[in-house]
């Protein structure tokens, strides 16, 4: 594939909205603002409308092109056009660490070292592994970035006594921060917990409502029974269960869990202006229940040949018997 042209400073044509129009889903443009910087910093090559269209698909278009005229008279992104589909891109715009000042030599390597693991970070050992640097003197350095507000420590949720470095205007990726599930570290299982169930519940008003209607045919009932993710992330953003805005890949995060539970199916389907593929998900019923000798601990106990009434293994001292019962 060609690489695309650069174009600076170029801005799409569109009307400018006045400040008090709404941003769109509660959220100030301080805010969509804030999450097109931190989508910029997930994906280092740029982002299109179809990438924003997909994570905030409830702000208006005008308030978009707003905000990304905005950055582009501060000089804060860039954008271009690619050579063979034409689309407008926008990406963030760094400053080359060769030509940043009073840094000097040994800084520069740390800075490049840094820049080349992008918004997923990298852990102080890497960087001194790959700088050849003693520990000493790479704090030091590392110390006098974060002072000079060219790099930033981050923890990371998969070892919270650990931080990795990145450079200082990047935002976190997805699995350095944990996502929306996270905060302070800390998993949200209460709120993963409520929004499962929500899921779950439209689901099944999708279901009931699809069987009531004078519909022709099992086929007809069960297609009229699927919800894209899309339209879930909607009724999800308009119940307000949530403070921040959620995006379809949160969504269908919980809708995972709710596939590998076996309570819904997932299915693909084209959305008829694209090639990309939709998700679609419906409840399902089980035909028959599970049997009983699979429901007890005996069923999958992994001893079970060696169990009687003498020996080490006896029913009356099973200790999946007493975790079952509790």
């Amino acid at each position: 594939m060609a690489s695309p042209v650069v174009i600076k400073k170029e801005k799409v044509d569109e009307p400018r909205p006045s400040p008090s129009a709404d941003a769109g889903e509660g959220q100030t443009e301080a805010e969509i603002e804030c999450r097109m910087i931190e989508l910029m910093g997930e994906f280092p090559k740029g982002i299109n409308d179809k990438i924003l269209e997909t994570d905030m698909p409830n702000v208006d278009k005008k308030v978009k092109v707003a905000i990304l005229n905005r950055l582009l008279s501060q000089e804060k992104v860039n954008i271009f056009r690619a050579a063979v589909t034409k689309e407008l891109f926008w990406c963030l715009k760094q400053q080359p660490t060769s030509k940043l000042k009073g840094v000097d030599s040994e800084e520069k390597i740390v800075m490049r070292i840094i820049e080349e693991a992008g918004n997923k970070g990298i852990w102080n050992r890497d960087i001194r592994t790959k700088s050849s640097l003693n520990q000493t003197t790479l704090n030091k350095i590392l110390k006098a970035l974060e002072g000079k507000k060219l790099i930033k420590s981050v923890s990371s949720v998969s070892a919270a006594k650990k931080k990795v470095y990145m450079l200082f205007n990047l935002q976190p990726d997805r699995s350095v921060t944990g996502g929306s599930w996270y905060s302070d570290n800390e998993f949200e299982s209460e709120l993963v917990d409520v929004l499962n169930q929500q899921c779950y519940r439209i689901l099944q008003q999708k279901a009931e409502g699809a069987k009531q209607k004078p519909l022709e045919g099992p086929l007809i009932v069960r297609n009229a029974s699927f919800l894209s993710s899309k339209e879930i992330c909607q009724i999800i953003s308009d119940l307000k269960i949530v403070k921040f805005n959620l995006t379809v890949e949160d969504i269908e995060t919980i809708l995972d869990t709710l596939v590998y539970d076996g309570k819904i199916e997932m299915s693909s389907t084209t959305d008829g202006y694209s090639d990309g593929q939709v998700k679609t998900y419906r409840t399902v019923e089980k035909i028959l229940s599970s049997a009983g000798i699979v429901r007890i601990p005996c069923g999958v106990c992994p001893v079970i040949k060696m169990c009687g009434t003498v020996g080490a293994v006896q029913p009356k001292n099973c200790v999946y018997y007493d975790q079952w019962l509790d």
